[in-house]
């Protein structure tokens, strides 16, 4: 829809306006290199352009592009994975021995602020946008602003307390757009409580602005598909049930015929409900470099699937068989395409949630527990099940979503130890980047427990 040129252009603006003046003050960038900002945000085109270089920020490596993914599976995933490549920074996030000038976790919070501060652009320039399509690019920016801020305050905050004030420090929010160097740009970290509540009534929002269908880019599906994660998080498991209810009844949807047709594709399946696309001038889908082996376009195989994971799976089921030897090792066989899609929302994940909140709660919206389990367990090739126990449906959501990016949050959740470690030990959650700390005085006095 738009050049590649024009998209370049409005990207070099992109870069100097991220949250603060750390990043600035490291990069020395200079204003002067960059277009003016009235250019960029003048027009109902360029205002459109920009939103696209959300998208691109979005399928940066260090987030979406699946780094995000990774570290949660490598904090969480003690006993059942093993990193073995010669990173150093990922070696740290797996040890549980960060320290707070790893650079994996000070790209990750940093390519999230780059992508919220553009989303921030596009809300302020709302009223140039052609007002047929001013819902859908509002929709859209809330929709990608919402998944930053939710992953952000669940890597670098203590864990979200149902019942609780939640008053622990969670991360800053920045709502409007950071224009040039000065102290104002200067942000302290709001509360757990304060971050949540902003998450949901951006989606909230954005649900009610987006369209069915969006091609690539995001739906209300994947606006409420969000909310039914971040319900769940937080213990709301009405507002989780009710969220994954709507996708499930849109019908927009449906699993695929079998298990391994849901991954490694080029194109969405029935089941993709939001999915980060690579093409070659993008790099690869991160999530190959990292879990699969040179034959599949990945490194060495930096990350080997232990007897603890594998051991899980009744030896009939159909997703024993995805995992494969590579290297001398076994290996995820959800990740073996280098330019294909990252899946970050999918059906079958809106069946466990919904299950497990009517199983918590009593209830049957939509479906009962037991049908809403049968649907993944079934189609990987095990006899339906009459009944189910809370305990089942979550091991079934441990088996579906096996190293999707998961596990951290659920052990948070569930408040189950990491090997040795409670859930809600300093080193379950990342330190705020150093080079945060040193260039923002407004963080002075806020570095997460033990860092």
């Amino acid at each position: 829809m738009y050049n590649m040129k024009k998209i370049k252009s409005i990207m070099a603006i992109i870069t100097l306006l991220i949250l603060g003046s750390s990043c600035t003050k490291y990069l020395d960038l200079k204003p002067q290199q960059n277009l003016d900002e009235s250019v960029a945000l003048n027009s109902d085109a360029n205002v459109k352009t920009v939103l696209i270089g959300a998208y691109r920020a979005m399928r940066y490596s260090a987030i979406y592009g699946g780094c995000i993914l990774r570290n949660s599976e490598l904090l969480g995933g003690t006993g059942e994975i093993s990193w073995q490549g010669t990173y150093n920074g990922p070696r740290e996030i797996y040890n549980h021995a960060i320290i707070a000038a790893n650079g994996d976790i000070t790209s990750q919070w940093l390519d999230s602020y780059i992508c919220i501060n553009i989303c921030n652009n596009v809300l302020s320039a709302l009223a140039v946008v052609d007002e047929a399509d001013r819902g859908t690019v509002e929709g859209e920016a809330l929709f990608l602003r919402s998944m930053m801020y939710f992953d952000l305050v669940r890597f670098y905050a203590q864990g979200y307390e149902p019942g609780a004030a939640n008053s622990q420090l969670g991360v800053p929010l920045v709502l409007t757009p950071t224009h040039g160097i000065s102290v104002t740009n200067n942000v302290g970290r709001n509360t757990v409580e304060e971050v949540y509540t902003q998450v949901l009534a951006d989606l909230t929002r954005a649900a009610t602005l987006l369209p069915d269908a969006n091609g690539y880019y995001a739906t209300s599906g994947a606006a409420n598909a969000l909310l039914s994660r971040v319900n769940l998080q937080k213990g709301n498991y009405a507002g989780a049930r009710d969220a994954a209810d709507k996708v499930i009844s849109s019908e927009l949807y449906s699993l695929t015929a079998t298990y391994a047709q849901a991954f490694n594709n080029t194109e969405s399946s029935s089941e993709d409900i939001f999915s980060t696309k690579f093409i070659p001038a993008d790099g690869i889908n991160q999530m190959t470099e990292f879990w699969s082996t040179t034959e599949y376009g990945g490194r060495d195989g930096d990350i080997e699937i232990l007897d603890g994971h594998l051991s899980l799976y009744d030896p009939s089921d159909e997703r024993l068989a995805m995992f494969w030897i590579g290297n001398d090792a076994y290996r995820s066989g959800k990740w073996n395409t280098q330019y294909g899609l990252v899946n970050l929302f999918r059906l079958a994940e809106m069946y466990l949630i919904r299950a497990e909140c009517n199983q918590r709660l009593g209830t049957e919206v939509g479906d009962t527990p037991t049908n809403d389990y049968n649907m993944t367990h079934t189609r990987a090739g095990l006899a339906a099940a009459e009944s189910v126990t809370l305990e089942d449906i979550l091991l079934e959501r441990r088996l579906e979503l096996a190293h999707e990016g998961f596990k951290l949050h659920d052990m948070k959740r569930l408040k189950l130890n990491v090997g040795d470690l409670p859930y809600n030990d300093p080193k379950m959650i990342f330190p705020i980047p150093d080079r945060e700390m040193s260039a923002n005085p407004a963080l002075k006095g806020q570095q997460n427990e033990g860092y």
